[in-house]
């Protein structure tokens, strides 16, 4: 068994090692889709308040302002208004450069964090420097916590469960089952912790700090802490207690495994939450029972009763194999959207992984049934040893997809992703003769449609007799792509369809606005194309 947990671990740091070098950074879900003033713009006069718009409702965790001389200004007086966050501006902001840094969390309970430039009046030569968060030991500590709760609530509170459903629990393997539970309850603050060190994108020497925990707890992470504490102290209980009162408590203890994994995460974000979340507690529930109980069936296997314990095992094994396969299908076609994201998004391959570990898994565990199962039942007493070893190879399995599965946590889904890339971008043009509102939607390479809204200088509707938009990208060598605007049906408002965008970046975009016959203004401002 040693042998075999040393392989599986091995397993897992190597998948760890290989799609962490291809991060460079945790990421996260919730996505900046506008922002007032806009990313790169100049400003005539200081804002009095700045507006981020994200697409999901998100909580604000560090706001800060760099200033042109590189000082810093905490950002503390700000309201949310579900996805827009309205942070009031310092007062007398100074000529120049300046950056708006953000960090939220996002409801699935990941933080995010960004930055915007603006200048006021005249940008500055230089850009003051930005705070960053690339600490690895924040990330590792982040993925040794996530696989620790995992084992201590699929293996500590599934073995405590085996009882309710199989056979009386191997003095053993009560033993390695109180132990995993004891483990998952002290490496719970360790969770928090990290969390917090991340929420705050703070160093991993910051960790004894009261905001840290304090971030950590708050956040919806927090309360998957809170309820598996409460899980694994039942669990604990149950087996302290024997006959129905411990298994009772086992089965509680159970339930509370699927309710803490479905009290934030990837799946708990997303829509339809009511689905989604009842997904992820039949998940979680189903694979607790049938990895929790890998370890006692392979004593159990070996005792008096061994065959009759087998033989329940495999009549019930199949319903609860169903149900993981199920609600596994509903996450991954939710999370996953598109086929094609498999292969292309960092979700997909960790997926990928994942699944050829899981396909292992089930081989071996049909074999473990259509064929051993049935020579023990036989009495062929040789295949016990046999079917023993098997079943602690499934058990390695189960460690490699724990720790490949951890690795989502810095994965963002293809859904979000897609969501992110299908926000519009926007533009504000603001002259003293005129001002504009430009959408592409989406903002992102390929065909977009572009609306766009004129204003005088005193904010009424500005009248135009034709408007034509023009977009270059010097740095890409691309002259401009000129297009004539249709005026929608509310006379201030104006429409092109259809136009090709063939390379992300930062474009120019030119508005030529005729007033009169006699009357030309020309509006300037870049925008940020995605890939």
């Amino acid at each position: 068994m040693l042998d075999r947990l040393r392989l599986a671990f091995a397993g897992m740091s190597f998948v760890l090692l290989a799609l962490l070098a291809t991060e460079g950074r945790v990421m996260a879900h919730a996505a900046l889709i506008a922002s007032s003033p806009a990313d790169s713009s100049v400003v005539a006069s200081a804002p009095t308040q700045f507006t981020l718009d994200f697409s999901e409702p998100v909580s604000p965790l560090v706001l800060k302002l760099i200033q042109p001389d590189g000082t810093a200004r905490v950002l503390d007086s700000f309201a949310l208004h579900d996805r827009r966050l309205v942070i009031d501006a310092p007062t007398r902001l100074d000529h120049g450069t300046h950056i708006l840094s953000w960090r939220v969390v996002s409801e699935d309970g990941h933080p995010v964090g960004g930055a915007l430039v603006f200048s006021v009046g005249t940008p500055s030569k230089t850009l003051p420097d930005a705070p960053t968060q690339t600490d690895p030991a924040v990330r590792a500590l982040l993925w040794t916590t996530k696989v620790g709760i995992y084992l201590a609530l699929f293996f500590g509170i599934g073995g405590a469960a085996f009882p309710a459903w199989v056979a009386p629990l191997p003095r053993s393997a009560r033993r390695f089952s109180a132990i995993l539970v004891v483990a998952g309850l002290a490496i719970l603050p360790p969770a928090v912790t990290a969390q917090g060190l991340d929420a705050l994108g703070a160093p991993f020497g910051d960790l004894l700090q009261g905001a840290i925990w304090h971030a950590g707890i708050s956040s919806p992470f927090g309360r998957t802490v809170l309820i598996a504490a409460a899980a694994l102290a039942v669990a604990l209980i149950s087996l302290a207690v024997r006959g129905g009162t411990g298994r009772v408590l086992a089965l509680l203890a159970l339930a509370g495994t699927g309710l803490a994994l479905a009290a934030s995460g990837h799946a708990s974000a997303a829509e339809p939450q009511a689905l989604m979340r009842s997904a992820v507690f039949v998940h979680a529930v189903s694979i607790a029972a049938w990895t929790g109980a890998l370890f006692p069936l392979s004593v159990a296997v070996l005792g008096p009763n061994g065959a009759a314990a087998l033989n329940r095992f495999s009549r019930r094994i199949l319903t609860i194999v169903a149900a993981i396969l199920l609600s596994g299908l509903v996450l991954a076609v939710v999370q996953v959207q598109r086929f094609e994201a498999l292969t292309t998004t960092e979700y997909g391959r960790v997926l990928l992984i994942k699944m050829a570990w899981v396909l292992a898994l089930f081989a071996l565990a049909a074999l473990n049934r259509y064929w051993l199962t049935n020579k023990v039942k036989a009495n062929e007493a040789s295949c016990v040893n046999i079917l023993r070893r098997l079943i602690l190879g499934e058990v390695a399995l189960v460690l490699l997809v724990f720790g490949t599965a951890a690795l989502w946590r810095f994965t963002p889904p293809p859904r979000a992703l897609f969501m992110a890339a299908a926000q519009p971008a926007y533009v504000h043009i603001h002259t003293e003769k005129a001002m504009a509102e430009v959408t592409f939607t989406p903002g992102r390479v390929g065909s977009v449609a572009v609306s766009i809204s004129l204003l005088n200088g005193d904010f009424d509707p500005l009248l135009a007799k034709e408007l034509r938009i023009g977009l270059s990208n010097p740095g890409a060598g691309i002259e401009p792509i000129e297009r004539q605007a249709v005026r929608a049906d509310d006379g201030t408002t104006w429409r092109v369809k259809d136009l090709a965008i063939p390379t992300a970046g930062r474009w120019t975009v030119e508005l030529e606005v005729l007033i009169s016959d006699f009357e030309m203004l020309r509006l300037t401002e870049t925008a940020e194309i995605k890939p």
